[in-house]
C-alpha cells in the first residue's frame, strides 16, 4: 500500500468513529425525545377531549416517565457486564503475555473493573419491601 494513503487512512478512521459515535449519541437522544414528545402530545389531546366532554382526566402515561437507561441497573446487567470485563481484562493479558510484550499487566484494569461489578453484584443491597408502616425501619430481602 502507499505510504501516502496509508498515512491518510490512518487520520480518517479515528475522525469517522468519533463523528460516528457522537453521532449514534445524538441520535439515540433525538429519537427518545421525540418518543415522548408525541406521547405527551397525544396525552395533551386526549386530556382536552374529556375536559370539552365533562370526563374525568386520565392520568399522564408511565412511558414519560420511563427512560430506557433504568433497565441497565438491574441485578442481572451488573452480573453479565462483570463477566465480560474480568473475561476482557484476562484475555488481554493472556494476549499480551503470549506475545512476550511487557504491557501484559494493563489487562488488570478491565479486570478490575469486571471484579467491582461482581462484588456490586454480590454486596447490593437487597430491594426495600413496604411495610406501610412510616415509624419502623426498612425490612430488607435476604
Amino acid at each position: 500500500m502507499n505510504p501516502d494513503v496509508e498515512g491518510i487512512l490512518a487520520l480518517v478512521i479515528p475522525i469517522v468513529a468519533i463523528v460516528m459515535g457522537v453521532g449514534f449519541a445524538m441520535l439515540s437522544n433525538w429519537l427518545d425525545y421525540r418518543k415522548k414528545r408525541e406521547i405527551f402530545d397525544l396525552h395533551h389531546k386526549e386530556r382536552m377531549a374529556a375536559i370539552e366532554k365533562g370526563m374525568d382526566v386520565p392520568a399522564l402515561p408511565q412511558e414519560l416517565f420511563e427512560s430506557k437507561r433504568d433497565a441497565s441497573d438491574s441485578p442481572g446487567c451488573y452480573l453479565r457486564r462483570g463477566f465480560i470485563w474480568l473475561l476482557v481484562g484476562l484475555a488481554v493479558m493472556i494476549s499480551l503475555r503470549a506475545e512476550g510484550k511487557s504491557g501484559a499487566y494493563f489487562g488488570l484494569i478491565p479486570a478490575a473493573v469486571g471484579l467491582a461489578d461482581l462484588f456490586y453484584y454480590i454486596f447490593r443491597p437487597r430491594e426495600v419491601k413496604s411495610t406501610g408502616n412510616s415509624n419502623t425501619a426498612p425490612t430488607y430481602k435476604a
